[in-house]
């Protein structure tokens, strides 16, 4: 069992990914990286200013990004009752940085959607891209998922 929950906060967006839509990417990318536990993760849909704040004030950078992660599970374990899904946290979209990547990036918005979803959930995790190595295990389940979806699915 897994539970997507999804908030919107400030978007002003003609296309925000769908809730099943996000829901299928980040089953997708739970099962490419092997985990198969009931759980639960949040995702905000937001704007640039709000990702500014948060960028600023949780990582002490001054600008908007496209996808923050912040996981439930660092540091000392949660112990929840026999039966209850694990909370991994949230996942955080600016969606006019995504669109603005896209373009630069020659890709669809769906497909950059799709790959900074992937990629916070991947964050969620455990999975990160400070060494080379870590970098490279990360991005062979990004390829995987996205390969996965297929290209109808990368493009609304």
């Amino acid at each position: 069992m897994m539970e997507v929950n999804v908030s919107h906060e400030g978007v002003d967006d003609d296309e925000p990914p769908s809730c099943e839509w996000i829901e299928k990417v980040v089953r997708s990318t739970l099962a490419s990286a092997s985990f198969d536990s009931p759980c639960e993760v949040s995702v905000l849909l937001t704007d640039d200013q709000r990702m500014r704040e948060l960028n600023r004030d949780y990582r002490g950078k001054d600008s908007p990004t496209d996808v923050l992660s912040f996981a439930l599970e660092e540091g000392e374990a949660l112990v929840l009752p026999p039966g209850a899904p694990r909370m991994l946290g949230d996942v955080i979209l600016s969606l006019p940085t995504i669109r603005r990547q896209a373009s630069t990036h020659g890709q669809t918005y769906a497909r950059e959607c799709a790959w900074a979803l992937c990629h916070g959930t991947l964050h969620l995790l455990g999975y990160d891209h400070e060494t080379d190595s870590e970098e490279e295990a990360m991005r062979a389940v990004e390829s995987r998922v996205l390969g996965g979806l297929g290209e109808e699915f990368l493009s609304w």
